[in-house]
């Protein structure tokens, strides 16, 4: 069903590829849009326990997107160094296909949150992460992508 990568000499190993989707802090989600058009989008996420988990506002575009076709993809790519001299780039990139959900069950929803909080807000403490997320809950959606495939590529060049 998926397409095996074409450069095999550049495929990284799936612990390589989790490590990459566990430290990165950016990504591109990739949806079906409106009339056909793809709609991918920059977002923050979080990986654990094998699903990636992203927050929303409640409605637009992503909910709409998400509501009418579960099937995405998601893009992540923490090295990327141009090298015009060898007319090439440095990167390790990985991207991963998946169904996407929107969590209705509160305590999954305030679990995916504190994982958010946690990665992006470490230092503001628990009783900070609770503040908000009670605060935030009822206009925040969060997406569950449960994933199907994942593949990462590297140039030779980057260690991993």
């Amino acid at each position: 069903m998926f397409r095996p990568i074409r450069r095999k000499d550049r495929a990284m190993p799936r612990e390589e590829c989790m490590k990459v989707l566990r430290d990165a802090s950016t990504g591109v989600l990739a949806l079906s849009g409106d009339d056909g058009y793809p709609y991918a989008l920059p977002i923050n996420y979080v990986f654990h326990d094998d699903k990636l988990f992203f927050h929303s506002a409640a409605e637009g575009h992503k909910i709409d997107a998400v509501r009418r076709c579960d099937k995405a993809s998601f893009c992540v790519t923490d090295r990327d160094r141009v090298c015009p001299e060898g007319y090439t780039t440095h990167y390790r990139s990985v991207i991963v296909f998946g169904r996407i959900r929107l969590l209705e069950n509160e305590a999954e929803k305030h679990r995916a949150l504190l994982l958010l909080a946690d990665k992006y807000c470490a230092g503001m403490g628990q009783e900070s992460h609770e503040r908000i997320i009670s605060a935030e809950m009822p206009a925040v959606a969060v997406l569950e992508m449960l994933m199907e495939h994942i593949a990462g590529k590297k140039h030779p060049e980057v260690k991993a």
